[in-house]
């Protein structure tokens, strides 16, 4: 067969695929291998697809079915109100990291600096750029494949307030100081089981998993970031829902006061916060 409905061929993606939001995840690499939006999909149930594009479509879900995130197969993940591009090789933006992007805007002035650590895709620097244009911001990452994303992501949103530097964490910085820190850094325990499942096993391992307890960056990151703070100065951290105890008690030990953990919108702690005096 060399054309098929397009209700039908989704009907049939939607029965192989798993997972909360199959017929959702079906729409969109469909409306990918049409260059359509779902909108569209809805109006033309009974329009046949062409061979060239049914083929498309059918390599899609069967990587899918295998376990590759639809974000890599799409090329792009909407967070804040940006379309980022990812692609393997860089973490894939999450929805509950919007609140590090929140809580970092509440302590930000329009002309102050921030830095955020590890930013992969870009994504939590220039959603706060976004918000405030004349702050400067330096985004920082080792992965010299994440900055090069992160920079077509900047270009393409429009966005120069950010300056993209490669390194570890806070190697980058040298000598400079600011007003707020951010950091979405890995916080899964190296042998953690999920590494092996889902959508983890495709998304790089560099910036999923820290040491036999999760927490060996955000430990480097909480005793070097003093030393980059201004006075009133704030770090915030993202991590583990089950981490918030750890996190604030490492920021304690450092100096930091203030501290406190704020919950994601499932009611589980995510972000965990101080300030340098």
């Amino acid at each position: 067969m060399t054309e098929r409905r397009l209700d039908t061929a989704l009907a049939q993606a939607v029965s192989q695929l798993s997972g909360p939001q199959p017929r959702f995840e079906a729409e969109l690499l469909l409306g990918h291998a049409l260059g359509r939006d779902r909108a569209w999909l809805f109006a033309h149930g009974n329009d046949l697809l062409s061979a060239a594009q049914h083929a498309a479509f059918h390599a899609l879900i069967a990587r899918r079915v295998a376990g590759e995130p639809v974000a890599y197969l799409l090329g792009a993940r909407g967070f804040w109100t940006l379309d980022l591009a990812v692609q393997p090789g860089v973490l894939i933006p999450r929805p509950e990291t919007e609140l590090l992007v929140e809580l970092a805007l509440l302590r930000l002035a329009d002309h102050a600096r921030l830095a955020d650590l590890g930013t992969g895709s870009g994504a939590i620097a220039l959603a706060i750029a976004s918000e405030r244009p004349q702050a400067p911001i330096i985004a920082t990452d080792i992965s010299v494949e994440a900055l090069a994303t992160a920079q077509r992501n900047a270009a393409s949103a429009g966005i120069g307030n950010v300056t993209f530097r490669q390194g570890d964490w806070l190697a980058p910085l040298a000598a400079e100081r600011f007003e707020v820190i951010v950091s979405n850094p890995p916080y899964l325990a190296a042998d953690d089981p999920h590494l092996q499942q889902g959508d983890l096993r495709f998304e790089p391992a560099l910036a999923l998993a820290s040491g036999s307890d999760g927490l060996d960056a955000i430990r480097r990151i909480v005793v070097d970031a003093p030393g980059h703070l201004v006075r009133d100065g704030w770090l915030l951290l993202e991590h583990g829902w089950t981490q918030g105890s750890a996190v604030r008690a490492l920021l304690a030990a450092a100096g930091f006061v203030e501290v406190s953990t704020a919950l994601d919108l499932e009611q589980r702690e995510r972000v965990s916060m101080g300030r340098w005096l």
